[in-house]
């Protein structure tokens, strides 16, 4: 990438329009999620793709950059078109997303947030939850339709629709 950094993301009138890139990282029966410290929502860790970037790369570099880790991303298993609300507007998100391996040297508790990091303007905070329907159902995991998608990752890609409009 060049010095000059521009994410995939526009806005017209009401809507934005974003690409992102995220992870879904297991260990031990758990799934790596993250959130700002000002949201009550969380999501998988990741970050909107660049121009010129290839989604693979985009993640890795988000990864590291978030977590000070270089991780190992496997192969694109879900596609997820999702138009929600969010703050006022539509948003019209495109999301990649992709198995991970982290360095088991990434800190692991399974009852508190296990990482923070400043992130631009926001400072964002990890933990792992229990990878399960029950566990999941129960959080404030966005988007919703990847909760049962992420214990059973097929070989093949999923096409995920999502219309909250």
């Amino acid at each position: 990438m060049t010095a000059s950094r521009r994410m995939i993301s526009f806005d017209h009138e009401t809507t934005r329009f974003q690409f992102r890139a995220a992870a879904i990282i297991h260990r031990e029966g758990h799934v790596l999620i993250h959130r700002a410290t000002t949201e009550e929502s969380w999501a998988l860790p990741g970050g909107r793709v660049e121009m010129g970037e290839i989604s693979s790369e985009a993640l890795a570099r988000e990864l590291e950059e978030e977590l000070g880790v270089v991780a190992a991303i496997g192969p694109l298993a879900i596609v997820m078109e999702d138009l929600f609300r969010y703050d006022g507007r539509v948003i019209h998100e495109m999301g990649f997303y992709y198995p991970a391996e982290i360095p088991t040297s990434f800190p692991f508790s399974t009852d508190a947030v296990c990482h923070r990091v400043a992130d631009g303007g926001a400072m964002l905070e990890f933990r792992w939850v229990r990878n399960d329907a029950e566990t999941l159902a129960a959080m404030p995991l966005f988007p919703v339709e990847l909760r049962g998608s992420m214990a059973e990752l097929g070989p093949h890609p999923i096409h995920v629709v999502v219309n909250e409009l």
